[in-house]
């Protein structure tokens, strides 16, 4: 199955308002938070820019307002345009002011993460790691082992997604098991990524990492890797 993917920094979201529609511009003057505001736009400008791109429309301002995301009953998001649903998937992410959009055909079931790479301590493994997946951290040597926990954690994040359940279910009741791990120095590229699911569900996914950054995507059916969709410039005439 073939999965799209695109990442934007918060630097590229417009001050201007005009690629919102009404009620995506209701919605946000009502959050109170001024983190969860940036998150928000940064979100949807991520995922609107994406989805235009999938369908090859211009990425101006009023048809990105056209495009809108509203979340499911289970927080999951769904795609409009002009008011009527798209038969589409999509999974999205925000962290250290970068957001990641992934795309899919309808039906799928798809997550995506976008983690970053920090210090963790012992008791935030034992609470949301496997013993299996403990055993590997303690495997690695000592500067792998902070990027191998984001690692795990944003494969965990990603798999509850596709499961459409966030963060509501025990991150113990899926296991992730990167492939090539840690990667060869230098080398960026997707690499495999599997995840297994307590009450039966195996997930085939990817991950890569660049800088402080690392990302996951899983997917059913399974995927190849991610194809990065192109950002035309937006014309401001």
């Amino acid at each position: 199955m073939d999965v799209y993917w695109l990442e934007q920094a918060e630097a590229a979201v417009p001050s201007s308002d005009d690629w919102l529609s009404p009620r995506e511009t209701i919605c946000w003057s009502g959050l109170r938070s001024e983190k969860r505001r940036r998150d928000w736009r940064l979100g949807r400008w991520t995922a609107k820019r994406a989805l235009a791109a999938y369908w090859k429309l211009p990425p101006d301002g009023q048809t990105l307002a056209r495009l809108e995301i509203r979340p499911a009953p289970s927080g999951a998001p769904l795609v409009f345009i002009a008011d009527e649903p798209v038969a589409v998937t999509i999974s999205l992410s925000h962290r250290a002011a970068r957001a990641s959009c992934a795309i899919a055909m309808a039906g799928a079931g798809l997550g995506c993460d976008v983690e970053l790479i920090e210090p963790r301590s012992a008791a935030f493994a034992a609470d949301y790691f496997t013993a299996e997946e403990q055993a590997f951290v303690e495997s690695v040597s000592a500067p792998d082992r902070f990027p191998l926990l984001a690692l795990l954690w944003s494969g965990k994040e990603s798999a509850l997604k596709a499961l459409q359940d966030g963060l509501r279910l025990d991150l113990r009741c899926v296991s992730v098991l990167p492939a090539d791990f840690p990667p060869p120095s230098g080398r960026h590229e997707w690499r495999p990524l599997h995840v297994r699911y307590t009450r039966g569900a195996t997930f085939h996914g990817w991950w890569h990492s660049t800088g402080a950054l690392v990302r996951t995507l899983v997917a059913v059916p399974p995927p190849l890797p991610p194809i990065a969709l192109p950002m035309p410039a937006i014309s401001r005439h």
